[in-house]
């Protein structure tokens, strides 16, 4: 079976096309590389650098490679940029995913799992989220992926199309054998923005405001593994294929950690002192963002194990701590 990854030169598709292959898949990886890396792309897999949204480019790909399935992550994903330049993430995100389906669709590829957003849901109401709650996204970057969705579904109601959305919380941590990692320029991630400054490369981490209703005042957050995010991707891919509906699913740890938390546990990971600096709350930061993963376990029968804080920091660790300067092809 040959797997279409796109943005899989980045840091969640780089782990997707690694366990593809692990798991004896042909991966052709379509990245404009504009946040991704070249060196990240395994060295198994077929790799075209090009734009998702140049339609003649994306039908070349499917005309060569006679793709089976699609896993799509090639989506600008930064919040506060999204609020700056919407039509920027509407034109990418949104647009792109028309040209994919168009495509998908002249050549008969009917499965694609998608990377989409806890940010669709906006402000939650209730905790730990479900995926009943109501979909507000509350900025650009939310709403393009949630337009992604209804795309997906609008499509499906007249083509063979079958699709999973997976809607992420907070991805961190890297493989285990350290061969690959997260490398973002800027870098907007709390943990490695902590783990940068026990590198040195910062001289203090920023705690958005300690006045929360938390234990210790701190924002709350759901972290994932990214490998146990990519094993999600693996079975929402077997579920369509053995002719599950499509369907939207959660993928957290089910878990929350305050950023303080965080920051004590990169001291314990790595022995060294970080120095922190309280500032004033972001606006539209909630207090607490959890997730229901009850679904994606009762249906795709995901079953995450990797979900102490200190096994994620650690693999992260080990990830930076080799790579201080993240790739070398920046």
């Amino acid at each position: 079976m040959k797997i279409l990854v796109l943005g899989g030169a980045g840091y969640i598709g780089s782990h997707a096309v690694y366990q593809l292959i692990e798991n004896h898949m042909e991966v052709v990886v379509v990245d404009n590389l504009e946040t991704g890396h070249r060196a990240a792309v395994h060295k198994d897999a077929v790799f075209y650098e090009g734009d998702l949204r140049d339609k003649a480019f994306l039908r070349d790909v499917f005309e060569k490679e006679k793709i089976d399935g699609v896993l799509h992550f090639a989506a600008y994903s930064l919040v506060g940029e999204s609020v700056q330049q919407p039509m920027k993430y509407f034109n990418n995100n949104t647009y792109g995913a028309q040209v994919l389906l168009e495509v998908m669709n002249e050549f008969n590829v009917n499965y694609i799992v998608f990377s989409s957003t806890a940010a669709t849901y906006g402000e939650p109401k209730t905790i730990p989220i479900t995926e009943d709650e109501p979909t507000l996204p509350t900025n650009p970057y939310g709403e393009s992926k949630l337009m992604m969705e209804k795309m997906m579904k609008w499509n499906s109601n007249v083509t063979d199309l079958n699709y999973v959305a997976l809607r992420y919380f907070n991805v961190a941590g890297a493989r285990e054998d350290g061969v690959i990692g997260e490398d973002h320029s800027p870098e907007t991630h709390l943990i490695p923005i902590v783990i940068e400054a026990a590198l040195g490369q910062r001289d203090h981490v920023t705690i958005f405001g300690d006045d929360y209703d938390t234990a210790d005042g701190t924002c709350i957050r759901d972290y994932i593994h990214v490998e146990d995010l990519i094993n999600a991707h693996l079975l929402a891919l077997d579920y369509l294929i053995k002719g599950g509906t499509s369907d939207v699913f959660n993928l957290g740890s089910s878990r929350g950690f305050s950023v303080k938390e965080i920051i004590d546990t990169v001291e314990t990971v790595t022995d060294i002192k970080i120095n922190r600096i309280i500032g004033e709350r972001r606006a539209g930061d909630p207090g607490r963002l959890v997730a229901s993963a009850d679904k994606a376990k009762a249906v795709l029968k995901w079953n995450p194990t990797r979900t102490e804080i200190n096994q994620i920091i650690t693999d992260a660790w080990n990830w930076h701590s080799n790579n201080p300067q993240g790739w070398d092809d920046k």
